[in-house]
């Protein structure tokens, strides 16, 4: 599981469902719109909005000053300034890149930005990464 997470991919049923658009997960460049098939405007119509909430890998501070110092798993809060802004969906510690990441879902955050992460009850700094630490630009994929 920690590879998916390095890589910044969502599994079924956790990142991906019905209930999200493809530009909220990060996949609208899949969506080949020019050719006509079943419910194609519907999918255009739901694509031109903008996204409810983002898919993003956070990289969770593993220096923590007390006892906890788990990993998230799935399910924890994530806060900005002590407001609810999202949820974990998977987390794992990345043994190839030496860190403690999550995927999850937030709003109202970019890249670079540092966020709580609420592991066994105890919050976690976090950062919002730009990019998968594990090969962002595909090179060991196609070598």
């Amino acid at each position: 599981m920690s590879l998916r997470i390095e890589k910044g991919y969502g599994s079924w049923g956790r990142e991906y469902s019905p209930e999200y658009w493809p530009q909220e997960v990060g996949l609208a460049r899949l969506c080949k719109t020019g050719k006509p098939f079943l419910n194609r405007d519907a999918v255009v119509e739901t694509m031109a909005r903008p996204a409810r909430e983002e898919l993003v890998v956070l990289a969770l501070d593993a220096a923590q000053t007390d006892a906890s110092n788990a990993d998230a798993t799935g399910g924890e809060p994530i806060f900005k300034d002590g407001i609810g802004i999202g949820r974990v969906t998977s987390g794992a510690y990345g043994y190839s890149v030496g860190l403690s990441l999550a995927l999850g879902y937030v709003k109202g955050v970019s890249a670079g930005d540092t966020v709580d992460v609420m592991v066994l009850g105890v919050p976690h700094k976090a950062t919002v990464l730009a990019e998968p630490p594990f090969d962002p630009a595909g090179v060991r994929l196609q070598a």
